[in-house]
């Protein structure tokens, strides 16, 4: 059976160092855990080295277990720093204000960490600014922790450029109030929404407008360019195929998309994409199945989702329409697969 290509994602090693200070933080040795997920010093030292979504989750999910601490993720928010997210990281240290510090974590966010069924947000309206972070749902123990880190640490980090502490105007979670709900409020000095329809938080305009006093224009100017060549090298290395693939990702919620939205969204006629689809030897149809197919193994293999839910994120009609077509890709159900991949360890 062909292995799976497309990855739920990934993000930079450096995320590991905010979870093992927020271990220490609580009183525990971190390197026990380290070597049981093969992280050693040097692969901790890795300029490009990446950990993968699910291995992440695992890795956490046993750290909160080590701590016995569910709010670890919060904790680790409030420990992390700019230096974490890499040249991005950097490069957002550097900004003039809070605003383009927050634009810049989220424009470049691909540099440092890539969701392939979504990505970060930037909205502004008359009040100020959302910080919107996308998460794999729905939620439990393994991943609660990636959405708490990730919004706590904006805040965080930004708060830092700022020099002083800053509060969100509101914060929304798209989970259940959890058991440790009431660390949200110090974690994020504001009032806390659970069961929202998007993983955010608010800035108000002043919030947005506190310049950094670490500020220097030429040095800004010469990291935003590093990071937007490393951007479009990122991007110029993909071919169709695989640029068609990931803009399916995100789009395969509940529903099928069709070739002309694809189109629409890479600028291209119909007929153009179907030409140079055909140049690289596939069409639309069989990129679709394609994505699904390593989506869906993907997902068996490394996270806990139900096939039901598998479905609807794959934007089958029903379960059992899903459970036909990975019949059809593997000659295994998906309970076979799960349970073989499990035995593999």
């Amino acid at each position: 059976m062909k292995t799976s290509r497309v990855r739920l994602g990934d993000l930079s090693i450096g995320f590991v160092q905010r979870l093992t200070d927020s271990v220490h933080a609580s009183g525990q040795d971190p390197q026990a855990l380290l070597e049981q997920f093969d992280l050693d010093p040097a692969r901790l030292a890795e300029p490009r080295a990446r950990l993968s979504i699910p291995r992440y989750m695992r890795l956490g999910h046993a750290a909160m277990q080590l701590t016995d601490s569910p709010h670890l993720g919060l904790l680790m928010g409030q420990l992390s720093r700019f230096n974490q997210a890499g040249l991005a990281g950097i490069t957002a240290a550097q900004a003039p204000t809070v605003r383009e510090a927050a634009r810049t974590l989220i424009r470049f966010e691909p540099l440092y960490a890539y969701n392939y069924r979504g990505q970060s947000s930037f909205h502004e309206d008359a009040q100020g600014a959302w910080l919107r972070f996308y998460s794999i749902s729905p939620y439990n123990a393994y991943n609660r922790f990636v959405v708490d880190s990730l919004l706590a640490g904006w805040l965080q980090q930004l708060s830092h450029l700022a020099g002083k502490p800053l509060s969100a105007e509101k914060t929304c979670i798209e989970f259940a109030a959890p058991s440790y709900a009431e660390h949200y409020t110090h974690a994020f000095n504001g009032p806390i929404e659970f069961s929202a329809e998007h993983n955010q938080l608010h800035l108000s305009q002043a919030s947005l407008a506190q310049r950094n006093p670490q500020h220097c224009p030429s040095t800004w100017r010469f990291l935003v360019e590093m990071c937007e060549r490393e951007l479009e090298q990122l991007t110029r290395t993909r071919s169709l195929t695989e640029r068609i693939s990931q803009l399916l990702g995100p789009l395969l919620h509940g529903r099928e998309p069709e070739l002309a939205e694809i189109s629409a969204r890479l600028q291209l006629p119909s007929w153009t994409l179907r030409r140079k689809l055909a140049e690289e030897g596939t069409q639309f149809r069989a990129v679709l199945n394609n994505t699904r197919r390593d989506l869906a193994m993907s997902y068996i293999r490394d996270t806990e989702l139900a096939f039901g839910e598998i479905a609807f994120l794959l934007g089958f009609a029903s379960a059992e329409a899903f459970q036909r077509a990975f019949k059809r890709w593997s000659s295994q159900t998906p309970g076979e697969f799960r349970r073989s991949q499990r035995l593999l360890g």
